[in-house]
């Protein structure tokens, strides 16, 4: 996938089929592969309000019939700790970034 610029606006469908806008914040590339930060757009002011405005981190991979990059979950969880510290260095400048823990299971 070329690598998109900053802030370009793209539409992802969901696994029901359903479209949702997300703007692109950056790119990284970790470990040999590469990653993108991604956050939600909301048509009303107002629903970015009520959202916990969390960064959606994709891996993008190449799909093994078509050959076509595409955007995918990171599965691997200590993956996506070590993405997203990464994300949080690059994006820390511009934004302020809040960590929060998962709550336990009991």
């Amino acid at each position: 996938m070329p690598e998109e610029p900053e802030g370009k606006l793209i539409s992802l469908l969901d696994e029901e089929g359903n479209a949702h806008e997300f703007e692109h914040l950056a790119t990284v590339e970790y470990a040999g592969a590469s990653y993108v930060a991604l956050m939600p757009v909301y048509d009303k002011p107002e629903d970015l309000l009520e959202s916990d405005a969390e960064l959606v981190i994709l891996k993008i991979i190449e799909d093994e019939d078509s050959g076509e990059e595409m955007l995918a979950a990171v599965e691997d969880d200590d993956e996506f700790d070590a993405v997203s510290e990464e994300f949080e260095k690059i994006l820390g400048e511009d934004y302020d970034i809040v960590v929060s823990e998962e709550p336990e299971n009991p």
